[in-house]
């Protein structure tokens, strides 16, 4: 394989270089079968194998009880932010929200048309420079749920502890899932999009309590229902099959290398050499609070706007892709999530330290 950039983009983001070797393999031929994996059936014995090792991994990794259901769904993150109020809601009921960036806030949008969101919290007016504390914020005794956003990849900011409620939570954990262990049983739904940090664009995985799934109204589409894809297991129709089939290489890689705890150690370790120097020169200014900073996107500005372009170009140049910062804040954010490697951000740091200087 020839010499691969550093890919710090947001997503679709760098996954481990083993998986991407293994389905180049199958995609041509699955299993020395003859036939390439994306022209199986997705109803074929072998596929049906596929689905159920994925699920069966990613309960191992999670640790999540058999009265979860583990979905592989399609429409992305985006799609969720109306299917969680539209199978948890109805009209006349309500959730709470932490507007704690972008996604939440066209979460809560969405949840406004199906139903009603109250904004418990809102970041906005500090550019979304922080996450909340418990005592930040009260829950309205009415709402079903909490719902909230793990990680947010266009601020950089992170809960480093999930809130605590005597609501049910619900999640977006689309930037950090399986980076590091936390107990589901708090939550009644956690969803993720694939291609930040479990696999490629495609599939959206949505981990959801059994006894949820009977509050749908039949005015709800099929299609938009969970317990539709639930009592299908995830076939009620065509599937994202390369999608999933990618997502349980990458829980095999990750369980490998000593699962969950073995992957937030490195996480940690990535992103505190990051940190320390954003930290070290008056040069770079992060943009997240130093008790809100992700583990998953690190953001931070120059001097000026300029400085910031010539800074993402020549780091192109040195294979360092995809700092660009959001075009909502601008800036540069190194996005480091499980499968980027650590020499990744050595790396950056030492470009970082020779830019400095000669600006």
């Amino acid at each position: 394989m020839p010499d691969r950039v550093y890919n710090f983009s947001p997503g679709p983001a760098t996954l481990p270089v083993e998986v991407l070797q293994q389905a180049a393999i199958d995609i041509v031929n699955y299993n020395n079968k003859g036939i390439g994996l994306i022209e199986m059936s997705h109803r074929s014995k072998d596929f049906m194998a596929i689905t159920v090792e994925a699920e069966n991994l990613i309960r191992e990794l999670l640790n999540v009880p058999q009265n979860y259901q583990v979905l592989f769904l399609q429409g992305g993150a985006s799609t969720q932010f109306a299917m969680v109020p539209m199978n948890l809601l109805g009209p006349g009921k309500k959730g709470s929200y932490l507007n704690t960036g972008v996604w939440a806030k066209k979460a809560i949008k969405e949840a406004n048309i199906v139903a009603s969101a109250q904004v418990a919290y809102s970041s906005e007016g500090s550019k979304y420079d922080h996450v909340p504390a418990d005592g930040d914020y009260t829950v309205d005794p009415a709402a079903e749920y909490l719902y909230f956003v793990s990680n947010n990849t266009i601020y950089g900011t992170q809960f480093h502890t999930m809130p605590k409620s005597d609501k049910m939570l619900v999640c977006d954990m689309s930037s950090d899932i399986m980076s590091r262990p936390f107990d589901i049983t708090p939550f009644g739904l956690v969803f993720a999009g694939a291609q930040k940090n479990i696999g490629p664009a495609g599939a959206t995985l949505v981990i959801v309590r059994e006894d949820l799934l009977d509050r749908v109204a039949e005015t709800v589409p099929t299609m938009f229902r969970y317990k539709t894809h639930a009592e299908k297991g995830s076939m009620f129709n065509t599937p994202p099959c390369f999608a999933i089939y990618t997502i349980g290489l990458v829980c095999k890689w990750l369980k490998k290398i000593g699962g969950v705890p073995a992957i937030e150690k490195i996480n940690r370790e990535k992103a505190a050499i990051l940190y320390e120097a954003i930290d070290s020169m008056d040069f770079y200014r992060g943009h997240a609070r130093k008790d809100s900073r992700s583990l998953m996107n690190v953001t931070f500005n120059l001097p000026t706007p300029e400085l910031e372009a010539r800074f993402v170009q020549e780091g192109a140049k040195r294979g360092l892709d995809g700092l660009k910062g959001h075009r909502s804040i601008g800036g540069i954010r190194a996005s480091i999530y499980n499968a980027f490697p650590k020499q990744g951000v050595i790396d950056l740091v030492a470009f970082m330290k020779e830019f400095a200087k000669s600006a």
